[in-house]
């Protein structure tokens, strides 16, 4: 099992899994430093998985998934701010409930389009898109960094996380930032459903299968920083990883002990973490 750990394919898998973590965390931190709290993170990657295999199984190509990825997510991060922006919902209650609406929506609109109630079926035109995925996931690590840290957009952005009135005194419309960073939340988010809908070739029922949840806790775990909380999806796909790992192994674990690995490490996360990592100062408040 050591050799394994240590093979080529082993970090391949960890990266391979690492993947939609990031990209929802990635979303999440743009949204939360706005000052809106993402619960919907987990409705957005399945929401993203469903039109991106739309759009491959109709636009036959891995472009065409990939934008209905993007797409469906960002469609979906704008009927969150409109909930929570414009109309000022509760951010927690907004987000559970468009998590409900992206699963039930989801199985409707997969028994409308392929007459199942599972599983969509196999799409081979996704071809090998992976590599490229993975790439733009390093680079919209690095972009959003510079966009927070270095860029007149990511300043008001933060401005309004901390302190939206005084953001709004100096000529900075809290609302306006804050669409902004739901709706490219949401296609980022999206972005991550089109890995896993391009990963298994096909969409599945509940597929995101708590990814979103996890991301929200690296995002914790990393800050608030989009470096910082890929780093932690890193070692959430490391953990799942591990899983699979000793699954297939045989060793003498019950399965259902190897199976909690992720989502203990997750609770063990926010109960080290939640309380000493520094929140945006203006976070799930609706003015």
């Amino acid at each position: 099992m050591i050799a394994t750990l240590l093979s080529l394919g082993f970090f391949a898998a960890v990266v391979r899994i690492t993947v939609p973590y990031a990209l929802a965390a990635l979303g999440g931190t743009l949204s939360e430093r706005s000052g809106v709290i993402n619960i919907a993170l987990e409705g957005l990657l399945l929401f993203g998985a469903f039109s991106s295999t739309i759009g491959a199984w109709f636009g036959h190509g891995p472009v065409a998934g990939v934008l209905g990825g993007v797409l469906g997510g960002a469609a979906l991060g704008a009927l969150y701010a409109l909930l929570v922006v414009t109309l000022k919902g509760d951010q927690i209650v907004c987000g559970v409930a468009l998590n409900l609406f992206a699963d039930g929506i989801t199985r409707f609109l997969l028994k409308a389009t392929f007459d199942s109630s599972s599983n969509s079926p196999r799409i081979d035109a996704w071809g090998h898109i992976g590599t490229t995925l993975i790439l733009v996931t390093v680079a919209l690590v690095a972009l959003f960094h510079v966009v927070l840290y270095w860029t007149p957009f990511g300043l008001r952005l933060r401005a309004v996380g901390e302190h939206p009135e005084a953001a709004a005194s100096l000529g900075v419309h809290p609302a306006r930032i804050r669409w902004a960073a739901l709706v490219l939340a949401g296609a980022v988010a999206g972005l991550g459903g089109a890995w896993l809908a391009a990963d298994q070739r096909q969409f599945v029922a509940g597929m995101s299968n708590g990814r979103g949840y996890i991301a929200l806790a690296a995002m914790i775990f990393g800050k608030w920083r989009p470096a910082w909380a890929a780093a932690a999806c890193l070692l959430f796909g490391l953990a799942e990883a591990l899983q699979i790992v000793l699954q297939a192994s045989g060793v003498g674990v019950p399965a259902w002990a190897v199976q909690m690995l992720p989502y203990v490490l997750t609770m063990i996360t926010l109960a080290g973490f939640i309380g000493r990592a520094q929140a945006p100062r203006a976070l799930g408040k609706s003015d």
